[in-house]
């Protein structure tokens, strides 16, 4: 490790170029830089300030050294005083509140000069907390020359039931959630009333997050929250903030379900950034198989992240997994430990699921500089403005495009250059990039995925929506096109009943309460300390099984605890603090029945399908991994419950005569479909916006239901989210990247790098690296040559035979 002290002068930052040499030189590092891109510097260029924005705001924002907006900015303003929604999608840092700030708060300052009745309002939606608290405090430096005319205040979980009454009465910019919109807002709008019948905008900020089936979700409260303001008269106009986005006006016109127009070209100005793409080593070690194995992102930014902080380089590391970030923290900070004693406290880690006090703390320290470094799930990656960072490390390809960039900016907020490094993990799809940057730095952004229609998103919004008002036929319109045909269903379940012009809930428990949004489903586990009672956090409903399980090692603020019970019924994990030299990985099995064929499509004798599916999960052990190497020390068993999953589907199909092209003989079989499998499941992100972690599949030599050798990829939330779909659209290009993927990896017989899956519930056996590569070529040669694939809107990794 090179911990060599950057001199810092005062006022002085060192240039990206500066900082990498830093760190590699001195080292082999040097060589694990597989791609270096260099994004020069960009100018700006200013417009005029919109005639109809009031003069105080205008003021208000030179005050704080903002004298022209950019092009964009204005631009975007300029639509919502006509009274037209809009999407503004530029990139990080380009001052996308301003755009929105602007027409919001001139109109709460034209409001709060009408006399006799409660001005103009507006409301903010944000998808995590932090960003709506940094928001907050954004809003109330910026209104203070405005006095008591901008009244904002953030309505949340964490905001005391005390407060509540005052924001409903007296803010006229509430900052919240979907979440809180959806559980508290909507069900009691009679007591939110005089706020909504005023409601003039709502900004709708990192739009580009609302995808799958929690975008799903959101489309359908916002369709609830329109229904609710015209009853009290009200037709807000909604403004939308997105990172660079594909298509950004059709995402957002579907999540809206109103026409909205489209900002995408940044006028903003850009400080030099550094992109460097980074592969760690192999190890000495082996894995599943005997396969080699690399060392782990988050060995390999731990010790970034540590000599960044040496440095005096201010950093955030962003982390796949809430357990990835508080192991890199805690790795850091022993690491500091070791160079200066006064280090280890400037390192922290930031993830969800920390009471509101740990957050809040958090963030001022990163705010006020006291914090050197910070590992951070994407909690921490939505907007906040975090000013003077110098660096950004990515333990791993965070998903999608749209993601990586919104990453990478969080250095260089304030115009001054810096330094972005992408990790790669060893799976499929890292490997891939790191090999191939094209992939990064020549493609458009992913388009936004998200299906509103889906009948499990749809059919609790439908019950919601008649608990706050009776629900007409007219009403249904809004809702979408599946919202009539659901009607019936919901009646002979007897969650509505129809009397006279409109359905009616009638049950005593609280329509908003059927679902979660977030699609976790099920109510959050409670993580809590056996010996003294005391609640760490929560953990959602549908990761218990494979993170708090009985033995799971749990990870909590740099404290390693493990996981003595897990009850179920009672929705807490019982833990107690441990400091065990491994990490846990759960193992389960999985199954797929074809439901319904929806679309299918000839690949020569193979045939391409997309349906409906029903998957049976298991969690039935775990592994135990040394920390640092990922070496396997041993697997237990678990006796957990299956759950079972109805979903969406992309499948394919080969022939015997398929396999005889192929060169793939029948004990070769099951070995070539498992690879191509996992290797698909690895690199879908490429063409959805999802993670491996939102999808499953399985494979099988013969599936009952086809009659065939078949491979399945779903979508792990039920009813779909849309991943499946863009799959079979996308199918050719998919799939022809996987092949290369697994050809161009410079293993033997497969590795984590290509075949390999980290929680194969067949511990990675059979797998066939040549054969897989035999196979997908044939598969390939039959596709059609204008294969299926279009924009269209419209889980768990293993099981016998599959991954």
């Amino acid at each position: 490790m090179a911990h060599n002290q950057l001199p810092r002068h005062a006022g002085i930052r060192p240039s990206p170029r500066s900082i990498l040499d830093q760190l590699t030189g001195g080292s082999d590092r040097a060589t694990r830089i597989t791609h270096m891109e260099h994004l020069p510097p960009r100018s700006g260029s200013h417009a005029p300030w919109p005639q109809e924005i009031r003069p105080e705001v205008v003021d208000a924002f030179r005050a704080c050294g903002i004298e022209h907006p950019w092009v964009h900015q204005a631009r975007t303003a300029e639509y919502a005083l006509r009274g037209e929604s809009v999407v503004v999608a530029t990139g990080t840092a380009s001052g996308k509140s301003l755009a929105y700030l602007a027409p919001v708060l001139s109109a709460l300052l034209d409001g709060a000069e009408a006399p006799g009745r409660r001005g103009a309002t507006a409301l903010y939606l944000s998808p995590t907390k932090a960003l709506a608290a940094d928001q907050r405090r954004a809003v109330s430096e910026l209104a203070a020359p405005l006095g008591h005319a901008v009244r904002p205040a953030v309505y949340d979980g964490d905001t005391p039931v005390e407060e509540r009454e005052w924001v409903r009465n007296h803010a006229n910019y509430v900052l919240t959630n979907p979440d809180m919109l959806h559980r508290a807002i909507l069900p009691g709008h009679a007591r939110w009333s005089s706020f909504l019948r005023a409601l003039r905008y709502v900004v709708i900020d990192e739009c580009h997050t609302y995808r799958g089936v929690f975008g799903s979700h959101v489309a359908q409260v916002l369709r609830r929250l329109r229904r609710v303001c015209a009853r009290y008269g009200s037709t807000p106009v909604f403004l939308l903030a997105s990172a660079t986005a594909a298509d950004p006006a059709r995402a957002a016109t579907r999540l809206t379900g109103l026409p909205v127009a489209e900002i995408t070209e940044d006028a903003s100005p850009r400080g030099e950034l550094v992109f460097a793409l980074w592969e760690p080593p192999l190890t000495e070690l082996h894995g599943e198989r005997g396969a080699p194995v690399r060392r782990t992102a988050t060995a390999e930014s731990a010790d970034l992240l540590t000599d960044l902080a040496v440095q005096g380089v201010r950093t955030v590391t962003f982390v796949r997994s809430r357990r990835g970030a508080e192991l890199i923290a805690l790795i850091a900070q022993e690491r500091l430990a070791a160079v200066d004693r006064s280090l280890p406290s400037r390192v922290a880690a930031y993830r969800g699921g920390y009471l509101p006090e740990e957050r809040r703390s958090l963030e001022r320290a990163l705010h006020s500089g006291r914090l050197l470094g910070l590992a951070a799930t994407t909690a921490l990656e939505l907007g906040m403005d975090i000013a003077g960072l110098d660096a950004v490390v990515l333990a791993g390809y965070p998903g999608t495009r749209a993601s990586l960039w919104q990453q990478a900016g969080r250095a260089g907020r304030t115009g001054q250059g810096a330094l972005a490094v992408l990790v790669a993990r060893d799976d499929p799809l890292d490997t891939y990039l790191v090999h191939h940057p094209d992939a990064l730095f020549r493609q458009p952004v992913e388009s936004t995925v998200l299906d509103p229609d889906n009948p499990y998103v749809l059919a609790p919004h439908l019950c919601a929506a008649a608990a706050e008002l009776p629900l007409t036929e007219a009403d249904l319109e809004l809702f979408g096109p599946a919202a009539a045909e659901l009607m019936p269903q919901l009646e002979q379940r007897r969650l509505l009943r129809r009397r006279a012009t409109a359905w009616h809930w009638t049950r005593r428990e609280r329509a908003a309460d059927l679902t979660d949004i977030r699609g976790a489903g099920g109510k959050p586990i409670q993580v809590v300390e056996a010996e003294t009672g005391r609640l760490l956090g929560t953990v959602d409903a549908a990761a218990a099984h494979t993170t708090v399980h009985d033995g799971a090692v749990h990870l909590h603020q740099g404290r390693s605890y493990l996981v003595r019970r897990l009850d179920l019924d009672d929705a807490v994990a019982l833990v107690e603090e441990a400091d065990p030299p491994y990490t846990t990985t759960a193992r389960d099995t999985t199954s797929v029945s074809i439901l319904e064929t929806t679309t299918e499509v000839p690949w020569g004798d193979a045939r391409l399908c997309f349906g409906s599916v029903e998957v049976t999960n298991q969690v039935v052990s775990y592994l135990r991994r040394k920390l640092i190497t990922g070496e396997v020390l041993g697997e237990s068993k678990l006796d957990l419950p299956p759950r079972t999953l109805r979903t969406r589907a992309v499948w394919w199909t080969v022939t015997e005569g398929q396999l005889d092209d192929a060169l793939v003989p029948p004990e070769a079989l099951g070995g070539a479909l498992h690879a191509a499998e996992h290797a698909s499941i690895g690199m879908l992100p490429l063409f959805a916006t999802c993670d491996r972690w939102d999808i499953g599949g399985v494979s099988i030599p013969l599936h009952p239901d086809t009659l065939l050798p078949t491979v399945f990829v779903y979508d792990g939330h039920p009813g779909g989210a849309g991943f499946a779909e863009r799959a079979f659209h996308t199918a050719a290009r998919w799939l022809t990247a996987t092949r290369e993927a697994i050809a161009s990896c410079e293993c033997d017989s497969g590795c984590p790098s290509c075949i390999q899956s980290p929680k194969c519930g067949n511990g990675n056996d059979p797998l066939d690296k040549k054969a897989a590569i035999r196979l997908l070529t044939t598969l390939l040669a039959g596709a059609p040559s204008a294969a299926p694939e279009s924009d269209s809107d419209s889980g768990a990794d293993s099981g016998a035979g599959s991954g």
